[in-house]
């Protein structure tokens, strides 16, 4: 009996580079914790339905707009939703936010989804802070700090793990 290939989908929006930034730490991880397992990267207005199908677990990134998820986030929820609806019931997801004060909002909204999907949130969601107030701060590229990045590799890493191993 050969086992299933197991694939993880990474989903993310980034205007400014620092959700990006995670998003891609999260693939690094992902990948070098199982070479053998299908990890796919996708921004937010190319993913769909069938791309939420067809994987056995999510990440899912996108930068606090507003104190909200990014408009193209919520595009992608909005275009999935009702097609993934009792078709994913407790499959893992994880979430990561690049916030410019707390990130809180963004990370309850993507919850509210994820239960409505009846997901299984398998971590608690990873919030980078960028610390950006000014308009300049907020639409000026961002760099993610190596320590924040590691926190997203690990995280793509425990993901990957834990479908490899059946544990999620």
């Amino acid at each position: 009996m050969t086992a299933t290939r197991k694939t993880l989908l990474i989903v993310y929006h980034s205007l400014t580079g620092g959700t990006r930034q995670m998003a891609e730490a999260a693939l690094q991880g992902a990948q070098e914790a199982e070479p053998g397992m299908q990890v796919r990267l996708l921004h937010a207005r190319e993913a769909g339905a069938a791309d939420m199908l067809a994987a056995d677990g999510y990440v899912f990134a996108t930068p606090e707009n507003l104190a909200a998820i990014s408009g193209l986030m919520k595009d992608f929820f909005d275009r999935c939703y009702y097609p993934v609806l009792d078709q994913a019931n407790g499959r893992p997801y994880a979430a990561l936010v690049c916030a410019g004060s707390d990130g809180a909002n963004a990370a309850r909204q993507m919850a509210r989804i994820a239960t409505g999907w009846r997901l299984n949130a398998v971590a608690d969601p990873l919030i980078v802070c960028t610390h950006a107030q000014t308009p300049e701060a907020i639409l000026a590229p961002k760099h993610i700090g190596e320590a924040d990045l590691q926190r997203c590799r690990e995280l793509g890493a425990a993901m990957a793990t834990g479908l490899a191993l059946g544990v999620y």
